[in-house]
C-alpha cells in the first residue's frame, strides 16, 4: 500500500477530486494548509508577516492511502488536473504504508481500504 500526499492550489482541488473520483477512488482526506516557502505566484494570495517575516499562500493537501498498483493512475490525475504550468502548482509525495486496520471491523491490509463494499477500480 502507499500513501499519496499532494499539495495543489486551493483553486484547483475541485477539478482534482472530480479528476478522482472519476477514475473510481474512494476515500481521501482534504487539508487546508499554508505554503510557507513564498513560492505564490498569484499577488492577491500572497501576503507577508512580519512576524514570521515569510510570504505564505492557501494551498489544500489531499491525503490518499492506495494499492499499490493504483498509485501511477492516481498521481497521473491528480497532475492533469492540478497543473497550470506555473509555478507554484504544487507537489506530489508517495510514501509506503506498512498496515492499516478499519476501526470498525478490524479489518487489516488493502482489504480495509474497500469503502462500504466499493472497491476502487
Amino acid at each position: 500500500m502507499k500513501e499519496i500526499k499532494a499539495y495543489v492550489r486551493s483553486e484547483k482541488i475541485e477539478e482534482v477530486i472530480l479528476g478522482l473520483k472519476e477514475i473510481g477512488v474512494c476515500g481521501f482526506t482534504v487539508i487546508d494548509v499554508v505554503n510557507a516557502i513564498g513560492t505564490s505566484t498569484v499577488p492577491e494570495d500572497r501576503k507577508f508577516s512580519i512576524e514570521y517575516a515569510e510570504e505564505y499562500s492557501p494551498m489544500k493537501k489531499l491525503e490518499i492511502v492506495c494499492r499499490d498498483r493504483d498509485v501511477d493512475k492516481y498521481i497521473a490525475m491528480i497532475r492533469k488536473k492540478a497543473y497550470t504550468g506555473h509555478r507554484g502548482d504544487g507537489m506530489i509525495f508517495i510514501s509506503p504504508i506498512e498496515s492499516c486496520m478499519k476501526i470498525r471491523t478490524g479489518e487489516c491490509g488493502e482489504g480495509a481500504l474497500v469503502v462500504e463494499g466499493k472497491e476502487s477500480p
